[in-house]
């Protein structure tokens, strides 16, 4: 069987390649024809989702066999002396579930753009870019090396940029599609220098070289402080994923990527660019497990950090995108202190059933704003329930499911989570995620309250979105509430994508009741605010004035970064020109000094007369001639053997 199916995988290299196609086809053949531009793009997504199913499939089929022995497909890409790279496909559980998760989030966004992205004079140049984005995501996902890896995870930050500032009109998105790139580059840098130590040390890239290096022969060794090698290798490659999945500090590009269309946000918070360096770190788990506990701790440590300080943001937040912006971003946090804790299938699991509750809340904001004329404030909304139901009970089901009440898809993953960080010996890590779980209810249920359920606005005509818009919204609530159910049956979600080896837990009831709990007093909480208002928003503003403004400016990380700029990078900028003009300069225009008085100096002698040229001669060999005198007259001195005909 495992052959047949074998046969299968090697033809996964479709999934991305269709996207391609279609990017290529549209912008070189249709881009002047809409709708054939938008077909093209979504028939070619949905046959790789076809695809990814009929993979996925095969994979829950073929068992622990697959989960042992992953099928590789490779193919020689570079071969020269000390450099060899082939570039291939890598099929197990893992990348099933996520070409699973890109394709149908990447299906769902372009479906839904039909609808919300009509009319606009860029359509074609959209889809195109749509397009690319998947493709970008699910070539890296199948990637077997990290070089290859590599070059596909730039190519999702490229389309990110171009998503992100796809209404380039915009002052604002061009600035924020720029903040975007330039952030990520920060930690990209770090990611590319561990790639290059990784070479440098084992002669390979590829992912099951490297983890087979590391659990056989490999002796490390300390090389900084305390810390070993594989250590400072973890730590740069974990750079890359602090950029790319928006953790502390380099996260404030995510929360000004709404700047791009909805759908776009949908796509990026959901399946491709911010769970790709929860990915990165999960492929690469061997190496942060071989590392050392710090490298772990480290990871889990910032990662609780992210969750809890998102969230305490998005408490106060007004705009609907910026609210579930940072929730994304806590929800990141919540993924990586399950890696650095050790729950590896939790993180996972949790990755999934993220994707379709915040791909499916993203788009509910969208059909919202489309239905508002593109309002974003949840204050200008209210009473939503009345005249947009689809939206409201979609949206509603997101809304249960991140705040992880059953038997919804976040519960399941989020109960997994912070189960495994209390039985792993971490129980500051899981009170943080505990009151991140309670602070997530309550801000999701004040943007669902004031926005759904508030008072109706008389300026405000919402109709329901069109079939277009609501259809993506009916089938990722259906994920949204089944998701978690793969956690239920012996042979689990957890039996299929795991590190080492697989030890079957049974749900911790108590502990499950416990965050349950939390998210209930953080949904009562919200209603106790905004819809019963026994407790004003208003007074407790005025009771915690001090708070609420540091929480409303997002504790100012975005005015340290630009007083940084405008201070210390323009002091060390002025003093990097001195030392340029003055030191650099100097030395380069001494030289030539230097030389233009030599040629000066030796032009004298050349005066075309023998007689001078001779006396020139005459002089250099006595002196010659005494130079070497000199220096044997000096050995003799020092060596008393030579006057007695001793060896010299």
């Amino acid at each position: 069987m495992f052959k047949e199916m074998h046969d299968l995988f090697q033809w996964a290299w479709l999934i991305p390649a269709l996207p391609f196609l279609s990017f290529l086809l549209i912008a070189f053949v249709t881009k002047r024809s809409k709708r054939l531009s938008s077909t093209i793009s979504i028939l070619a997504i949905l046959t790789s989702l076809g695809l990814a199913i009929t993979i996925g499939l095969s994979v829950i089929q073929l068992g622990a066999e697959i989960v042992e022995h992953p099928a590789i497909v490779s193919v020689n890409w570079l071969n020269i002396v000390g450099l060899n790279i082939d570039f291939g496909t890598i099929i197990d559980p893992l990348s099933a579930m996520m070409l699973f998760v890109v394709t149908l989030v990447a299906s769902m966004v372009q479906i839904y753009s039909l609808g919300y992205m009509h009319g606009d004079e860029g359509w074609s140049r959209y889809y195109a870019y749509q397009s690319l984005f998947a493709s970008a995501m699910l070539g890296m996902v199948l990637a077997t090396n990290l070089l290859q890896l590599f070059i596909f995870w730039e190519l999702v930050g490229l389309c990110s940029y171009l998503l992100i500032g796809f209404w380039f009109f915009k002052v604002s998105a061009r600035e924020a599609a720029k903040k975007a790139f330039m952030t990520t580059r920060v930690g990209d840098f770090g990611l590319l220098l561990g790639m290059l130590f990784l070479y440098t040390k084992f002669g390979t890239l590829d992912f099951v070289a490297l983890s087979a290096a590391l659990n056989t022969s490999f002796q490390d060794v300390v090389v900084i402080g305390t810390a070993s090698y594989v250590t400072v290798m973890a730590f740069l490659i974990f750079l890359g994923p602090i950029g790319k999945s928006g953790q502390f500090p380099l996260h404030v590009w995510l929360p000004d990527a709404m700047e791009g269309p909805t759908p776009v946000s949908a796509l990026i918070h959901a399946a491709t660019m911010v769970v790709a360096g929860v990915y990165l770190v999960a492929r690469m788990y061997f190496l942060f497990d071989f590392a050392s506990p710090e490298a772990l701790q480290f990871i889990a440590g910032l990662g609780a950090f992210t969750a809890l300080f998102a969230a305490s943001i998005a408490i106060v937040q007004n705009d609907i995108k910026r609210i579930l912006a940072y929730s994304t971003l806590s929800q990141l946090g919540y993924m990586m202190f399950a890696l650095g804790v050790g729950s590896f299938s939790g993180s996972m699991f949790h990755l999934m059933t993220h994707a379709f509750f915040k791909a499916l809340m993203f788009l509910g904001a969208g059909s919202v704003i489309y239905a508002l004329h593109h309002k974003q404030d949840i204050w200008d909304m209210g009473g939503l329930w009345k005249r947009m139901p689809i939206t409201t009970w979609t949206f509603g089901i997101g809304v249960l499911a991140i705040s992880g009440i059953p038997p919804f898809a976040g519960f399941f993953s989020k109960d997994e989570i912070l189960a495994n960080a209390l039985h792993n010996g971490h129980p500051i890590i899981y009170a943080v995620g505990l009151f991140t779980a309670f602070l997530t209810a309550f801000y999701m249920c004040r943007l669902f309250f004031v926005a759904f359920m508030g008072p109706e606005k008389a300026e405000n005509h919402p109709q329901e979105s069109p079939w277009s818009m609501t259809i993506p919204l009916m089938i990722l609530a259906f994920f949204s509430v089944i998701g978690g159910w793969a956690a239920l049956p012996e042979h689990n979600f957890a039996y299929y994508v795991h590190y080492g080896e697989f030890e079957h837990e049974a749900i911790d009831w108590v502990l499950a009741g416990i965050s349950v709990l939390a998210g209930a007093l953080g949904i009562g909480l919200a209603y106790t605010i905004y819809l019963k208002k026994s407790i004003t928003a208003e007074s407790i503003v005025a009771r915690f004035p001090g708070v609420y403004k540091i929480l409303s400016n997002k504790y100012y990380i975005d005015e340290i970064y630009l007083w940084i700029i405008h201070n210390v990078m323009d002091g060390l900028g002025k003093l990097l020109y001195w030392f340029d003009i003055y030191i650099v300069d100097g030395i380069i225009n001494g030289i030539a000094l230097f030389t233009r008085g030599s040629g000066k100096l030796l032009r004298r002698t050349s005066t075309g007369q023998v007689q001078t040229y001779a006396m020139v001669f005459f002089f250099a060999i006595v002196v010659i001639y005494m130079v070497f005198a000199f220096g044997e007259g000096q050995l003799s001195a020092l060596n008393p053997l030579a006057t007695l005909g001793g060896v010299k």
